[in-house]
């Protein structure tokens, strides 16, 4: 599990991929260090209505975790890899447990099943 804080840049709308899939992206500014960081996020299934509720401009902390995953190019053969940063909690900058926040979840642990072959990374 992983968290940074930043200020919401872009926040996109709900994207449905497939009859069971549906995404929406967001982008934050990290102003931690000398060169401001802007990072891509992605909200899954019935976290995405996670992002209502705030607005570009606002400081939030986002929850995350990082996915890795490989695909075979059907010409080529050629493997390819893709990181994505699956957010799966938000909250406004400097929340406490008893303070304000955005709606709380948990991380869909059954998301993360051996069986989808992504446990086999060395890391």
């Amino acid at each position: 599990m992983f968290n940074i804080t930043g200020t919401l840049k872009v926040k996109s709308a709900e994207q449905q991929v497939s009859d069971k899939f549906k995404k929406r992206e967001f982008v934050i500014t990290d102003n931690s260090s000398q060169y401001p960081q802007h990072i891509s996020f992605q909200l899954t299934q019935d976290k995405c209505g996670l992002i209502e509720g705030y607005k570009v401009g606002e400081e939030m902390k986002v929850f995350f975790n990082l996915r890795g995953r490989e695909w075979k190019s059907p010409k080529d053969g050629e493997m390819k890899y893709f990181n994505s940063l699956e957010a799966w909690k938000i909250e406004k900058a400097g929340a406490t447990q008893g303070g304000t926040s955005a709606p709380v979840s948990e991380p869909d642990v059954t998301s993360f099943s051996a069986s989808e072959g992504e446990n086999d990374l060395p890391f």
